[in-house]
């Protein structure tokens, strides 16, 4: 049960377009290719960020208000 020689494939590969079409398979590799080229321009787009975000200056801090209080009592919690 070694692997499969070149005709298995070959009937698998028949199999698969009389089950789904060579329409469908065309549009399932374009598909796949615009997906695999997106993600490449994103990790281009995010590469380049990092020199950007070098250059440009902090974002101004707010600075938040500090409430201050006590504890009068203890309460009881349920068990």
């Amino acid at each position: 049960m070694g692997s499969f020689s070149i005709w298995h494939w070959l009937i698998v590969l028949v199999i698969v377009m009389l089950i789904f079409g060579t329409k469908k398979l065309r549009n399932m590799g374009a598909d796949l290719g615009g997906a695999v080229r997106g993600f490449k321009d994103g990790m281009r787009e995010g590469g380049g960020d990092k020199s950007a975000e070098a250059t440009m200056p902090p974002p101004h801090q707010v600075s938040g208000k500090t409430v201050e209080g006590e504890v009068k009592g203890k309460t009881e919690q349920k068990a």
